[in-house]
């Protein structure tokens, strides 16, 4: 599973106008090893459809995933559940 880089971002949102180019640089995101995140937008702009998709490196949702899981696992370790009195 390839890595997040400075020269590859965990993160990008795409956009431009609904064209092949658009769907070629989906495509191409796809194939540097990014996943689809969201589903895409889309809106007018008086003259074009303008799209957007966000997409991401798997290994930036894994962090993610992990980093909640330690949070949850952190508010379990607490004995005085009186300190959370009135929280949901």
């Amino acid at each position: 599973m390839p890595e997040p880089t400075e020269e590859r971002l965990s993160y990008r949102l795409i956009t431009g106008p609904d064209t092949r180019d658009f769907c070629e640089r989906i495509s191409n995101a796809l194939a540097e090893g990014y996943v689809l995140h969201g589903s895409p937008s889309a809106t007018f702009n008086g003259t074009d459809v303008i799209v957007a998709q966000a997409v991401v490196l798997p290994a930036a949702v894994a962090s993610a995933d992990a980093a909640v899981a330690n949070a949850v696992d952190e508010l379990g370790n607490y004995e005085d559940e009186a300190a959370f009195e009135g929280h949901a």
